[in-house]
């Protein structure tokens, strides 16, 4: 199985602290792949790194057989980031928003519009893109996001907590975006502390804690290899759950 992201020997230090400590994963074309831990485990480090954020302190990280230090440029063009904070200009349209971020990516009139018309199916909001950001609720707004995220069709998106704090309805159709969009061929690393949402949208599943991987494998497989009716067990016994969460 040919990867998309290749991830060897991946390590982030900040002063004395190492936060990933040497870990490997893969990604197939079209495959979603959720990373999971607790509070301060390594997951963010890790998404930033492979979003060419964060420079890594050790290993390396292949997108499309790019490397993200070395061809750094050339990763941003097959790649795209939705933040867990992520936020936009509240006082523009959302029409006007999604097409002055497609103009960033595309010179070309009609790439930019074929982006923005993308973002206009994924969001599903119709009519309401033609109203300002600032009268958005949030699960409107994240929808938006998720549509700015992936209107490019990046080869992989990164996407950190998709849903968090959005009610079920909103929840499920984002999920349901997603896992489209990865039928259509695009890769997601995934990061949530929804275990439900972990389980319902990934491959693959990787629980990392004090920045080392744990286990991976399907959710099914997790569950039968520890003995465990679901992935929040999973979590628990892997990840010390019953210990005091540390600082990102």
């Amino acid at each position: 199985m040919s990867s998309l992201l290749e991830v060897r020997g991946l390590r982030k230090s900040y002063g004395e602290l190492e936060a990933v400590a040497g870990i490997d994963f893969q990604i197939a074309p079209g495959e979603i792949y959720a990373l999971i831990g607790p509070n301060g485990a390594g997951k963010t480090s890790t998404l930033r790194m492979v979003a060419t954020i964060l420079r890594p302190s050790g290993g390396t990280i292949e997108v499309d057989g790019l490397d993200v230090v070395r061809d750094a440029d050339g990763v941003r063009r097959v790649i795209s980031y939705l933040p867990e904070e992520a936020g936009a200009y509240k006082n523009m349209k959302a029409i006007d928003y999604l097409t002055f971020v497609a103009r960033i990516f595309f010179a070309e009139k009609a790439r930019v519009a074929e982006a923005v018309e993308v973002a206009r199916e994924v969001s599903g909001l119709g009519d309401r893109l033609d109203d300002k950001l600032g009268s958005y609720s949030k699960g409107m707004s994240r929808k938006l996001l998720l549509a700015r995220t992936v209107m490019t069709r990046p080869r992989l998106a990164i996407l950190d907590e998709p849903t968090s704090g959005l009610d079920v309805l909103n929840a499920l159709e984002i999920r349901d975006r997603v896992r489209e969009l990865a039928r259509q061929g695009m890769s997601v690393l995934l990061s949530s502390h929804n275990m439900l949402e972990i389980e319902y949208l990934s491959d693959r599943v990787g629980i990392i804690d004090r920045g080392v991987i744990r286990d991976t494998g399907t959710a099914a497989e997790l569950k039968a290899r520890h003995d465990a009716d679901n992935l929040e067990t999973v979590f628990g016994r892997l990840a010390g759950a019953d210990r005091e969460a540390v600082t990102r």
